[in-house]
């Protein structure tokens, strides 16, 4: 999908653009105005931490995992360019020499942040912190004992373009040329948090099995997480190591990582306004110490206090100050209601009656925990363009089935056939990318997105922006701009249903797509998805409980009771049975 088609869907590229054009002028203005060398250190020192909060912003706030390491990869980067600088590497790029270690500098770090990133794929929550606080510490001392390459020889890095040492007008000028720095990393973060990768972080810290059941490796997520945090994190420390020209460990301490955690926390650094207020308490509350004369160690008191506030009030000081700038709460946004009306008589469609070819394959299925048979020898046939119901009483065994059917469950025993492809041996992102995509029984939908840019994220790209207003508008959806945060969970239920839809697989399994929806939705729904084999080329599996949504729509059932297929085939033969009406129904159920 082409950049303009995607904006559609995520807003206007030009508004950051704007934004950043502004900032930029801004920036120069002020630059030109700041008194002393004092104020300008202090500024570029802001800008520099702003940067390494936005790496934080990508992996703790997007992403939700924990790293206590930011520091470690600015100091990564730090030495890289020192490296390259004592040994003179690269000098024929000239005056730009400088911008290359940086970026050299940067993607070492990105390296070491997928080394990181790596234990994350099996670690979380405080095992991953303590993880990542041991790299940092390691890191610590070992700088503490071989110093940094500028400093063992006795030289000072030189900045860019003929800046000179350190005086009032290379500072100046230094000053500049971070705030270009800066201005542009700032955009590539906008982009990225708008792009497929954006979207995947935001997922995967939502849910990990929906992240999957779209489609989207969850362990390519995570470390492309790290490492774009860790990249911004060596930026940065290239940055910083411009400014002071000559790199020490004390400037990438394991304590002060720690703190620039919290700060991550709460300013909500994923922000990139909210990046430069965390960047601005980094750096004024130690100033503001040093003034009152007060050991430098209370902001780490302060830095404490302000985490304990976040995380006690599930909120964060940079969100609240947004809110009070725009004057809302976007907690307080009304949600956006539904809008799933009766199909018009003309156009309702009859149960599908489909192909006579069997797309999918279940050949003696069977799944144990333990001594506990949750399945066992289940033999199904789907035959496609039909809408197959998946019945039974509770602990029947249904959601087994599912999760078995898209690879969360792989030691199975058993044949998993979809059309030619063998699904036993897949993961389930790999099981999704093949055409068997599932919704779930619970909210999976994560609410930092958009709409379309939920929608496109869960195609991979496949439903062009007019497909996806289409598919929006079938099932009564909001429109692709209105943000996720401000839609009730039961219309996310069916934006979920739509999405999947969306992603034009061969079958879509739906686990009680219609929990929630009242009578008349229920009926509105039924229709909708009746169209579902005809208008979008799918074949539906249905776990649902409402018997009256089941007749209305499906072209068979299949009945499970204690993990075994009690009964399938048509409607009538199956809600007949007297096994069924016993087992699951009731005696007069259907009297």
């Amino acid at each position: 999908m082409s950049l303009a088609n995607r904006v559609r869907l995520q807003g206007s590229p030009w508004k950051p653009v704007l934004v950043a054009v502004a900032t930029l002028i801004v920036g120069l203005a002020l630059t030109a105005i700041l008194p002393d060398q004092k104020w300008i250190n202090i500024v570029t020192s802001v800008l520099v931490a702003s940067v390494s909060l936005m790496g934080l912003g990508v992996v703790t706030g997007s992403a939700g995992m924990i790293a206590l390491c930011q520091l470690t990869f600015a100091a990564v980067g730090a030495w890289v360019v020192e490296w390259l600088f004592v040994n003179e590497q690269l000098t024929f790029f000239g005056d730009f020499a400088f911008v290359v270690y940086i970026l050299i500098g940067g993607l070492v770090a990105a390296v070491g942040g997928i080394l990181v990133g790596l234990p994350a794929l099996r670690l979380r929550g405080v095992n991953l912190a303590v993880l990542t606080l041991g790299i940092a510490a390691a890191v610590d001392l070992t700088l503490l004992k071989t110093g940094f390459p500028a400093f063992v020889a006795g030289m000072r890095v030189e900045r860019p373009f003929n800046l000179g040492p350190s005086s009032v007008a290379s500072d100046r000028g230094y000053l500049a040329f971070v705030i270009v720095a800066v201005v542009l990393i700032s955009l590539m973060v906008v982009f990225l948090q708008r792009s497929r990768w954006g979207a995947s972080w935001k997922s995967v810290a939502f849910s990990e099995r929906s992240t999957a059941s779209s489609g989207t490796n969850v362990r390519t997520a995570k470390l492309s997480a790290f490492a774009v945090s860790a990249f911004l994190g060596g930026l940065a420390g290239g940055l910083f190591d411009g400014q002071i020209m000559q790199g020490n460990a004390y400037s990438f301490t394991t304590i002060n990582s720690l703190g620039m955690y919290v700060l991550s926390v709460v300013a909500g650094s994923y922000l990139i306004d909210m990046a430069i207020f965390g960047g601005i308490l980094f750096i004024l509350i130690p100033e503001i110490l040093k003034v009152f004369k007060i050991d430098l160690q209370w902001g780490n008191v302060v830095f404490g206090i302000l985490g304990i506030q976040a995380l006690t009030t599930n909120s964060n000081l940079g969100q609240d100050i947004r809110n009070a700038i725009y004057k809302r709460k976007m907690s307080k946004v009304p949600p956006v209601e539904l809008n799933l009306a009766p199909v018009e008589e003309k156009k309702v469609v009859e149960v599908p009656q489909g192909t006579g070819r069997t797309i999918l394959k279940v050949r003696d299925l069977g799944v144990a925990f333990g001594a506990v048979k949750a399945l066992q020898n289940v033999n199904l046939d789907i035959e496609e363009g039909t809408i197959v119901g998946l019945i039974g009483p509770n602990g029947a065994g249904k959601s087994t089935f599912v999760d078995a059917l898209t690879g969360f469950l792989p030691h199975h025993t058993g044949v998993l056939t979809l059309e030619d492809i063998e699904l036993d041996k897949l993961s389930p992102s790999r099981i999704a990318r093949v055409g068997l995509r599932r919704t779930y029984q619970q909210d999976r939908v994560p609410d930092t997105l958009t709409v379309g840019a939920y929608v496109y994220f869960v195609s991979r790209g496949k439903a062009t922006p007019e497909e996806i207003a289409d598919t929006l508008e079938f099932f009564g959806c909001p429109d692709p701009t209105v943000p996720l945060r401000s839609v009730d969970v039961g219309t996310r239920r069916l934006i979920e249903v739509a999405a999947n839809v969306a992603a034009k697989p061969k079958v879509l399994l739906l686990d009680e797509p219609a929990a929630g929806l009242s009578h008349d939705e229920h009926i509105a729904f039924g229709e909708r998805l009746r169209s579902l084999p005809s208008k979008y080329g799918v074949t539906v599996i249905i776990i649902e409980h409402d018997l009256d949504l089941v007749r209305s729509v499906c072209t068979s059932i299949t009945v499970l009771n204690f993990g075994e297929v009690l009964a399938s085939g048509s409607q009538e033969d199956v809600l007949s049975n007297p096994e069924v009406l016993k087992a699951y129904m009731g005696e007069t159920e259907l009297l």
